[in-house]
């Protein structure tokens, strides 16, 4: 099954990093009738991975692979191998590499997250801490600020330090891991519940698993100087559903919320952009929306949910700049030519042109060809009736690909103002585009492969967006059920008015 997941790197072309040549030390053997897992990963990953040495040497990556190789038949159950496997992919750091949950096979799935090892509790990581955002224990135990110090008998830092090495993310933006590794309610399944629940749930686990179905806690509530603990009853992966708050982006109907404030301030929230199936006229929608500003005081674009999807946020660009925007370049670079065709059983795709670029690419070096198909004169056209309310917008480290370049480009423009945290994404690297559903035949396990490397013509750090106004995420302000961020972009916006 195909999931929006997929799909993030799409509208991201720009950004990335240097293009250094490097050898291909990751030699496959000829390839046997039916090649063992690793044997398939080494060939998929050297052979069409655009990213593989971004953040890597081809010697850490050898060597990776050799001790991957050596799990894989020391340790075969499929919870183990799963694991290896996603620590080895997070490695490459690249936020499009990963065993994504949504396209395991059923059995897979079951096997794997199936569990009831679920803490009871929706929570962000602000920094190392653990903050409850949301009780779903049903016991009004756990009140929003709560800062969770340990989950049976861990302490939640060392949990976080054990998890992060298995999420992916672009470059050393570890932001963005901590993103992930919070519990939202803005995916059927999250990054924080499989890992988790493989690592310190497994039976037999003799620190950290739930005992006999429940979590000890050890807490600070808000507003007091000493913990308590409690013991809550763990959630299977359908009580956490329940919870689940993500609109429907298939449908017809919006999935943005907008609205006008008395201060004269209109707030637009964009918690995702993935409308790839939908039939929703969201262009028109927005639009309209745009033309309604006329005497407003500011706009605040929410992005903070926002991973990425389409390009939506080019509609606000082009209608605030007055003028056609030059996008920064890339190179964007691809690792081959056409797949061997003993692989071609294992990769899965929505578009078959992917299998073999043909004329579409010329050579770029002794590593990369470089990618003609979609490539633009990098204009995006200006849009009127011009939009002169001022534009503030609420970024996070969720935001990668699609909403990395959005902020990106409004902070390059000075379109807008940045207000919160820095994104995710990294300007050194992002691979995307286009992408394989490679399918492991001994375990069943699938893992995505994104085929196109975006390379800037400038060295650029390993790094998100930053923002222009810093206003960090805090347990106090989740305690009090304050938006410190939207507070600090509409005093902003009111403050030029």
């Amino acid at each position: 099954m195909l999931n929006r997941r997929h799909f993030l790197a799409q509208g991201a072309g720009a950004a990335i990093t240097t293009t250094a040549a490097f050898p291909n030390p990751v030699q496959a053997a000829s390839p046997p009738s039916t090649p063992g897992d690793i044997a398939l990963v080494r060939e998929i990953i050297s052979t069409l991975h655009p990213g593989l040495y971004r953040y890597n040497s081809p010697k850490a990556i050898e060597q990776a692979l050799n001790n991957l190789e050596k799990i894989w038949s020391d340790l075969p159950d499929l919870s183990s191998r799963y694991l290896n496997l996603s620590r080895f992919l997070a490695m490459i750091k690249c936020g499009h590499s990963y065993a994504n949950f949504f396209n395991q096979t059923k059995q897979v799935k079951a096997d794997l997250f199936d569990r009831r090892t679920r803490l009871p509790f929706a929570f962000r990581w602000i920094g190392d801490q653990m903050v409850v955002t949301e009780d779903q224990s049903g016991t009004n135990s756990l009140p929003r600020g709560t800062v969770v110090k340990e989950v049976n008998g861990i302490d939640t830092k060392d949990i976080l330090a054990r998890l992060l090495p298995y999420v992916r993310a672009d470059g050393n933006n570890d932001a963005k891991r901590r993103a992930l590794l919070s519990m939202t309610g803005s995916d059927e399944l999250e990054t924080f519940d499989i890992f988790h629940g493989l690592i310190f749930g497994a039976p037999g686990n003799s620190k950290g698993e739930p005992k006999e179905g429940f979590h000890r806690l050890r807490m600070r509530l808000p507003g007091s100087t000493s913990d308590v603990w409690v013991d809550l009853q763990a959630l299977t992966l359908s009580e956490r559903q329940a919870f689940y708050k993500a609109p429907n982006y298939r449908g017809d109907t919006p999935v943005w919320e907008w609205s006008m404030r008395p201060d004269g301030i209109a707030v637009l929230k964009m918690d995702g952009w993935a409308l790839y199936n939908s039939t929703w006229k969201w262009e028109a929608w927005l639009n309209d929306r745009l033309d309604s500003l006329s005497g407003a005081k500011g706009l605040i674009v929410d992005i903070r949910e926002n991973e990425g999807g389409l390009d939506c946020g080019d509609i606000l660009l082009s209608r605030l700049a007055g003028k056609d925007i030059i996008r920064p370049r890339a190179d964007r670079l691809v690792r081959y030519q056409k797949t061997p065709e003993h692989l071609n059983r294992y990769l899965d795709t929505w578009d078959d042109s992917f299998r073999n670029w043909g004329d579409q690419i010329e050579p770029f070096n002794d590593r990369f060809y470089k990618l003609k198909r979609w490539e633009d004169d990098g204009i995006l056209p200006a849009r009127s009736p011009r939009v002169t309310t001022p534009m503030a917008v609420l970024t996070s480290a969720q935001n990668s690909s699609a909403t990395f370049q959005f902020a990106s480009l409004t902070k390059q423009l000075g379109l807008g103002t940045l207000v919160g945290e820095a994104t995710g994404g990294n300007q050194r690297g992002i691979n995307g585009g286009a992408f394989f559903f490679a399918r492991l035949p001994e375990t069943g396990i699938e893992f995505d492969v994104p085929l196109i490397g975006y390379f800037p013509q400038a060295p650029m750090p390993d790094a998100g967006i930053s923002p222009d106004i810093g206003v960090p995420l805090t347990a106090k302000a989740i305690a009090e059920g304050v938006d410190n961020q939207l507070n600090a972009a509409v005093h902003h916006l009111l403050r030029r008015a």
